[in-house]
């Protein structure tokens, strides 16, 4: 049930965010005529690199998550920096962003068949998509006539993306900001069911969390031991799952956080609202 819900919000999510990106309502079929081969264009060209590497998922689906969260869904995430401007994908945030030449190549592909036709905001959003699916996740229709964006500004991508050592407080009034709820916070949350972090993000919680050189309380101490041993102090290169099963889309992050194993502090702050915790 709870994946059934997970895909739900994400066609909510990027139907709610988008609205910036696009001069025209999203629908399912925008391209029928333009550019009929659309879908399965995209889902053979991202299916080329996902069979060889599963763990690309992940990084795909929070590189669609941090674009819609800037500007809206408009592909600004995907540009250069210049001389004189710092683009999104060079804010800290998004230094650790993989997958970008999944979405060149599915654009190259479009572009050989309907030039000059599909934005590159709606082949983020549809190899999303084929990328969760084909690791066996859920398969959602993706509306598309998305526009693409011409600016990008790395200040924008640090200030609007929630931290990953925000409490409840911060991230509801984050994602309220962009027309999501308490619940679409818990649902979109989610995501995390896919992919790891790296230690940097939450050693912060094993060692001297309140200068006392103590762990976070809020952490099973259990779990505190296992990540010890995987991240020592200092460490800026080791990485841990984000739940037991990193490439696997499935219900096991709720079933973590609500064990006190969820391991950033972000994923912790559910338990610390009555409404997101009993969600």
């Amino acid at each position: 049930m709870a994946v059934i819900k997970l895909l739900s919000l994400i066609v909510i999510f990027q139907l709610v965010v988008a609205a910036s990106a696009a001069s025209s309502p999203l629908k399912v079929g925008y391209y029928k005529k333009s550019c009929p081969g659309l879908e399965n264009i995209v889902k053979r060209s991202t299916a080329k690199f996902i069979l060889r590497d599963r763990t690309l998922a992940a990084p795909l689906l929070r590189m669609h998550f941090h674009d819609c969260f800037v500007r809206g869904c408009d592909a600004s995430v995907l540009l250069n920096s210049t001389s004189t401007n710092q683009a999104e994908r060079d804010a800290i945030p998004n230094l650790s962003l993989r997958g970008f030449d999944v979405i060149d190549a599915a654009k190259e592909a479009l572009e050989r068949e309907c030039p000059g036709v599909v934005s590159c905001a709606d082949v983020l959003a549809l190899v999303t998509r084929d990328a969760v699916s084909l690791i066996y996740g859920p398969y959602w229709e993706v509306p598309v006539g998305r526009r693409d964006g011409n600016q990008s500004i790395a200040f924008e991508a640090l200030t609007n993306l929630p931290s990953p050592f925000a409490n409840i407080s911060t991230l509801i009034t984050m994602f309220g900001n962009k027309g999501l709820n308490v619940k679409d916070l818990v649902v979109l949350s989610g995501g995390h069911t896919l992919g790891i972090s790296h230690c940097t993000s939450f050693t912060n919680r094993l060692y001297n969390f309140t200068g006392k050189g103590d762990s976070d309380p809020t952490l099973d101490p259990n779990y505190v031991v296992q990540l010890k041993k995987k991240c020592k102090p200092g460490d800026t290169t080791s990485f841990v799952s984000l739940d037991r099963t990193a490439t696997r889309f499935d219900e096991d992050y709720y079933t973590s956080v609500a064990k006190r194993r969820g391991l950033l502090q972000s994923d912790a702050a559910l338990l610390d609202n009555q409404q997101t915790r009993n969600y």
